[in-house]
């Protein structure tokens, strides 16, 4: 399939007005002509202040989850300016920028400061989610109350093994979860695979650990990351695939963990209505997801919803 270059003369705009796309999305024009849609929609990538980018060893030292993920050198930091830069690159229309599961309630704030105001800097393309600690009780919910009037449309990605939570404490989770749901917020995790290689990140948060918790709080809309660590292929069991009813599964740093038909199995397994676009960016690029999901056979009208359709309908776009 061939690659569409942005044109800059007026020739090159004039194809973009008649075919409906909007410069950046000229860029991904093979895949439009797979999808026939006109919005994709990047559900898992994250961006950093200038702040904690040039500072990466204090964050390392200070937060166990900062130095799970970031203490390579070689681990990429990137801003929300070059996240940005990355979307029109690749075609993207909006992302999904997402915290991380910092153990402190001081970090929350800091880094929610930094992803809500590039929400505000850019309002089109930035969708943002916070970090808590529901260790922090109270503060933690004031922090939610906070960042809802600053637009935040949900909480992750938590880290419930790295931030020291049981998911089955319903102390702890349920006031967080009642927040949650009675502010219309969607809650992503990052979910481990129990089995398969090793990988900076890696951990304990495996399927086994989130079941129970779903079915602890059916109001909860809930994305599992990485593909749930593998929970949708046990939607072949009849009370699991009706436990799954506000579940949803991202596809971030999908090409690390599996072959491109994971795509059609997750769909005919668990619905492709189900399944979440995400990069994992800045660890992999929003392109290379995409080619993959091209590289998938699934059908146009499938991959429309994956890639925005699915995101859309959940973050109730249009809807304000």
């Amino acid at each position: 399939m061939p690659r569409v270059r942005l044109e800059d003369n007026a020739r090159g705009a004039k194809a973009r007005r008649r075919t409906g796309l909007t410069e950046a999305q000229s860029v991904a024009a093979p895949l439009f002509a797979c999808y026939n849609r006109s919005v994709i929609i990047d559900f898992h990538t994250h961006a950093f202040s200038p702040k904690i980018i040039a500072n990466r060893d204090r964050y390392v030292a200070a937060d166990p989850c900062f130095a799970t993920l970031y203490n390579n050198p070689k681990a990429k930091l990137t801003t929300a300016d070059q996240l940005i830069a990355e979307m029109d690159r690749c075609g993207i229309d909006k992302s999904v920028v997402l915290n991380i599961g910092w153990s402190s309630h001081e970090l929350c704030v800091e880094s929610n400061d930094y992803i809500l105001a590039s929400a505000t800097k850019y309002p089109e393309r930035i969708i943002p989610f916070i970090a808590v600690q529901p260790v922090a009780s109270q503060k933690a919910l004031n922090e939610i109350e906070r960042c809802v009037q600053a637009g935040a449309k949900g909480v992750g990605e938590i880290r419930p093994d790295v931030q020291g939570l049981n998911l089955d404490d319903q102390t702890i989770m349920s006031p967080m979860i009642e927040s949650l749901v009675s502010n219309k917020l969607i809650l992503l995790s990052h979910v481990d695979e129990p089995v398969g290689h090793h990988y900076p990140g890696k951990g304990k948060a495996t399927p086994s650990s989130f079941y129970s918790f779903i079915q602890s709080y059916p109001d909860l809309k809930l994305v599992l990351a990485h593909w749930g660590g593998g929970l949708p292929f046990y939607s072949l069991m009849p009370e699991v695939r009706k436990a799954f009813y506000n579940v949803w599964f991202d596809s971030a740093a999908s090409p690390f963990l599996y072959l491109p038909p994971v795509y059609k199995r997750v769909a005919e397994l668990s619905g492709v209505d189900k399944i979440l676009f995400g990069s994992d960016f800045p660890l992999l690029s929003p392109r290379r997801g995409l080619d993959e999901l091209v590289s998938s056979g699934l059908a146009g009208t499938d991959m429309s919803k994956i890639t925005g359709g699915n995101a859309a309908s959940l973050l109730e776009l249009g809807h304000d």
